[in-house]
C-alpha cells in the first residue's frame, strides 16, 4: 500500500489502514462550493443552485456552476455550509486514527467553508494549530462592476453615482491551508514524543512565517481542475517531516503530493476516487522514475 496511488473512496479506504500508521496528511480537498459536480457536498436539489448564467456557458467566467448568493435562497441553501461541516466530520476521526500521535494534517479548506473543516477536526479530537495563506502573485477577479449593470438599464445615474462599486468577492490572493496537529501522548513531553514517534516538531528552515508566498509553475496546470504547485507541497512536506517518512494523501488528484514525498525521499499513499485522475497521478510518478534512471 506504501507509494502507491490507490482508486477508490478514501472515506471507506482509510478504515483499512493501521492505527498510528503515517507521520503526514497533506491534502486538497474538495470545498464544498460547487466547483464541479465532484465539489457538491451537500442534499440541496434547488434548480438554481448549480445552474450556469449565459457568461458561463460561454467560458467568460472561471466557475462553471452557478453558486449560492450571500443571502441564500431557502432555508435548504442556508444548510449548505453545515452539512459541508457534516461531510469533515465523516472522515476527521479516520484521519485522527492513522496519524501518529504528535503528527501534522495540512487541509487546503477554501475561503468560504474553512471554519466549517475547523470545527469538524476539533471536534473529532484535532488541535487547530495554525493559518497558512499560500500568497499567489495573480488571481482572477470575478467581482462585477455595479455600474455596468445600471449602464445596461439605461440608467446612467446612477452608473455614475456607483462608477468604481463592485459586487461579490475582492480577488483571492491567497488560499488558507489550516495546519492541523494529533495531540501527542500524555506521560511525556513533546520532545519525548518526537524522540518516540518522529513527529511534532516543525523544521525552521522551510517557514519563517505562516505566509507562504509559492508561485505556479508551467507544469502546473493542466492536469486537474484545481491542482496546487508541486513546490508548495514539497515546502509543507518538508516543514513537519524528515526522509522516510510516510505522507497520506486521501484526496489526491492528479498526485501533486505524492508526487513531492516522493522528490523529498519520503514514502507516500494516495487515494483518488476518479479513475481518469488516478492514471495521470500514477503516470506522473512513473514518468519521473523513467527521468531519474536515464540521468
Amino acid at each position: 500500500m506504501v507509494d502507491s496511488i490507490i482508486s477508490g473512496d478514501s472515506i471507506k479506504i482509510m478504515k483499512t489502514l493501521s492505527d498510528e500508521f503515517v507521520h503526514a496528511i497533506i491534502s486538497d480537498i474538495p470545498y464544498g462550493i460547487g466547483y464541479g459536480e465532484w465539489d457538491v457536498l451537500h442534499k440541496n436539489t434547488n434548480s438554481a443552485l448549480g445552474g450556469s448564467s449565459a457568461a458561463q456557458k460561454n467560458g467568460g467566467v472561471l466557475f462553471k456552476r452557478r453558486g449560492k448568493p450571500l443571502n441564500g435562497w431557502s432555508n435548504a441553501d442556508k444548510k449548505i455550509p453545515l452539512e459541508y461541516q457534516e461531510w469533515c466530520a465523516s472522515w476527521a476521526g479516520e484521519w485522527l486514527r492513522v496519524l501518529k500521535p504528535g503528527a501534522s494534517c495540512f487541509v487546503f479548506a477554501g475561503r468560504r467553508f474553512a471554519h466549517r473543516c475547523i470545527v469538524a477536526l476539533e471536534d473529532a479530537g484535532f488541535t487547530f494549530k495554525d493559518m497558512l495563506a499560500w500568497e499567489k502573485q495573480t488571481a482572477p477577479h470575478r467581482a462585477q462592476r455595479i455600474s455596468e449593470v445600471y449602464k445596461r438599464r439605461g440608467d446612467i445615474v446612477h452608473a455614475e453615482k456607483w462608477e468604481g462599486w463592485r459586487v461579490a468577492n475582492l480577488r483571492p490572493l491567497f488560499e488558507p491551508v489550516l495546519w492541523f496537529q494529533k495531540p501527542y501522548k500524555t506521560g511525556g513531553t513533546l520532545a519525548d514524543n518526537v524522540l518516540n514517534f518522529g513527529v511534532g516538531a516543525w523544521n525552521e528552515n522551510f517557514a519563517d512565517s505562516n505566509i507562504f508566498p509559492v508561485t505556479f509553475e508551467k507544469t502546473d496546470h493542466g492536469l486537474h481542475e484545481t491542482q496546487k504547485p508541486l513546490k508548495l507541497m514539497e515546502r509543507l512536506i518538508s516543514l513537519v517531516t524528515q526522509e522516510d517518512a510516510i505522507v497520506l494523501d486521501p484526496f489526491a488528484g492528479s498526485g501533486t503530493t505524492c508526487l513531492a514525498a516522493r522528490n523529498l525521499g519520503r514514502h507516500y499513499i494516495g487515494i483518488e476516487i476518479n479513475d481518469e485522475h488516478v492514471k495521470t497521478a500514477i503516470k506522473r510518478l512513473d514518468e519521473t522514475i523513467t527521468k531519474e534512471r536515464f540521468n
